[in-house]
């Protein structure tokens, strides 16, 4: 195990020095806080993230959960981890004071969520998806649902899932079949399959509370159709009892990776008594939904670039105590090895994993920094927020799963044939981030929801906001003369983006949908370097400006490593935007127009 798995300095940067999260403490509905609270959450984060979640990363991947007599049963530290979580306000710490919650900016939840994920990923799949959970009932449960099971939530009492897939759909809900039946009680009956449930069931936690999608009898053909439900393990009482309801799961499935959180398939309503509760209005479950659907997806996209953190420290320690070889320039063997860290091509992977890590974790910042102002900001610019906001998530959601994947091999090639072994933690980092560009959206749908939904919503407004962020920035950045170079390269690949873009809209203009769409993972591709671009020449900046200012020596070192980055990020990086531009804008219909015997042997 490495003796690091996540920067405290670069969050400190990025949240005060980059974005100015400090701004927030202005507004109204942050103003009990300031920079020496969220310090605090940080610090207190920082020591739950070394203390109890960082020592049990590799058991609870060897010690994985396990289906016997009808019962998942899971590392015993994980109903350690939910108390601690709960009795510390962890769950809770982005909602409302009025519901127990702590009110914290979302930036520093999020903050606070990267260091729990680089310590433990497979630990956050509990506390991530109860905390949506308990969210969502917030956002459209009635009062009784929300008396009844927030707080056992909220405690890491009770466990949340979010219960969308099922074996005959897939990504396609408008095939769902789960049924749900009136009955006039103040429920409904319901009855279905669900598949890849994280934390679907388990010993850990005394109950377990679904959010689940289902269609209404006699409802709208397709999407129109679903409903949310909440559909518990066990049905509370009113004598506070928890009496069995008809939810069974009936598979765990044996993973690559994320081992210590199970991924289950429940079965609801095989005895014809599970209770499901409407949530909101019927048939619209989908759009209810879709909150924590996009709230997860940025925690995917933070869990990514947590994996791919501790992935990159662990390689970087890795690589200055390993000695191996001399420097190209020496041709004497009587000479002393020199770390490995020497080598040019090893210092290339380290600036790429750290280039991707932290780019992605400041684009995840800056999308968590938009939900804040969107919520508590002045009410003209909110729905600036909240369309830069919504843009930006099939992004922030895909790029640090995608890159983070090649951030963590180039770790593990550092390491050689020690990092394919499961005694360095390389080889386990590997295998857990491989979740992360499927669920929550594969990387084709993410692309498919920015190409044929975002960047056309509100007339294309979104795009025009997000151009207007990138101008700043350059405009900003055009104050220092080392950065003029980079931010001439970052017009350009905005230019191209921009051009893209509108070649590919040609074609919905046509009605060619399957044109339009097909190379849309390309899209997001270059979209996501662009805007990971735009966040490394805001960092350069900030570095920029520290410099300028009287620092210590480790702060130089820091700023200094900073701007190294960029360099690196624009040097090797973004001029693959061109290669992607050009098949953007060219016009064939190579994967439409073609017969699948072409696939034949």
């Amino acid at each position: 195990m490495a003796s690091k798995f996540a920067g405290r300095r670069n969050l400190d940067f990025l949240l005060y020095e980059v974005h100015d999260i400090e701004g927030l403490f202005s507004l109204s509905y942050f103003e009990d806080h300031s920079r020496q609270t969220c310090d605090l959450a940080i610090d207190t984060a920082m020591k739950l993230a070394r203390n109890l979640l960082y020592p049990y990363f590799k058991e609870m991947d060897e010690r994985e959960p396990v289906f016997e007599e009808g019962q998942v049963k899971v590392h015993p530290i994980v109903k350690t981890m939910m108390k601690q979580w709960g009795e510390g306000g962890w769950l809770s710490s982005s909602l409302p004071f009025e519901v127990g919650g702590q009110q914290l900016p979302v930036a520093v939840h999020m903050a606070c969520s990267h260091l729990f994920g680089a310590a433990n990923f497979p630990a956050t799949g509990y506390s991530g998806l109860t905390t949506g959970a308990a969210h969502l009932i917030l956002s459209h449960g009635t009062d009784e649902m929300k008396d009844m099971y927030i707080p056992k939530m909220l405690a890491g009492l009770w466990q949340g899932t979010m219960a969308m897939t099922e074996p005959q759909a897939g990504s396609s809900l408008s095939d769902l079949a789960s049924r749900a039946t009136p009955t006039g009680r103040g429920y409904y009956k319901i009855r279905g399959q669900k598949i890849f449930i994280s934390a679907g069931d388990h010993d850990g936690v005394e109950n377990v509370v679904h959010m689940m999608l289902a269609k209404i009898d006699g409802g709208p053909p397709g999407v129109k159709g679903i409903s949310l439900f909440l559909v518990p393990k066990k049905r509370p009482e009113a004598d506070g009892t928890l009496e069995p309801n008809d939810v069974t799961a009936t598979t765990v499935y044996h993973k690559l990776g994320y081992r210590g959180c199970p991924i289950t398939q429940l079965s609801f309503g095989d005895g014809d008594s599970c209770r499901g509760y409407l949530v909101g209005e019927p048939h619209r479950g989908l759009s209810y939904m879709f909150q924590m659907m996009n709230e997860a997806r940025l925690g995917v996209g933070m869990q990514a670039a947590s994996i791919a953190s501790a992935a990159y420290y662990a390689s970087l320690e890795y690589a200055a105590q390993r000695l191996q070889g001399r420097k190209l320039s020496s041709k004497d063997p009587s000479l002393p090895q020199v770390p490995i860290i020497e080598h040019p091509d090893i210092r290339r992977m380290l600036f790429f994993q750290r280039a991707i890590t932290e780019g992605s974790l400041s684009l995840l910042l800056q999308c968590a920094l938009y939900a804040d102002l969107a919520r508590a900001g002045d009410v003209r610019d909110r729905e600036r927020y909240e369309l830069l906001l919504d843009l930006l998530t099939p992004v922030a959601k895909s790029y640090p799963s995608e890159n983070g994947i090649l951030s963590v091999s180039q770790g593990l090639q550092i390491l050689g044939g020690y990092g394919y072994c499961r005694e360095f933690p390389l080889e386990q980092y590997y295998r857990d981030i491989r979740i992360h560009a499927i669920h929550e959206g594969t990387t084709g749908i993410q692309g498919m929801d920015l190409l044929g939904r975002k960047v056309m919503m509100k007339s294309g407004r979104a795009l025009e906001f997000f151009a207007g962020e990138v101008q700043k920035a350059i405009g900003e950045a055009e104050a220092f003369e080392e950065l003029k170079p980079y931010c001439t390269r970052l017009q350009e690949a905005l230019e191209k983006c921009r051009a893209a873009t509108m070649h590919r809209l040609t074609f919905a203009m046509k009605g060619q949908m399957e044109i339009f769409l097909a190379d849309a993972t390309l899209y997001l591709e270059l979209f996501g370097i662009l805007a990971v671009a735009w966040q490394w020449l805001l960092q350069a900046v900030a570095a920029s400006k520290g410099l300028r200012d009287d620092c210590s020596d480790r702060n130089k070192n820091f700023y200094k490593g900073k701007l190294h980055t960029m360099k690196y990020y624009f040097h090797y990086e973004v001029v693959k935007i061109q290669g992607l531009a050009a098949r953007l804008l060219e016009s064939d219909a190579l994967m439409v127009e073609m017969d699948n015997s072409l696939f034949d042997d």
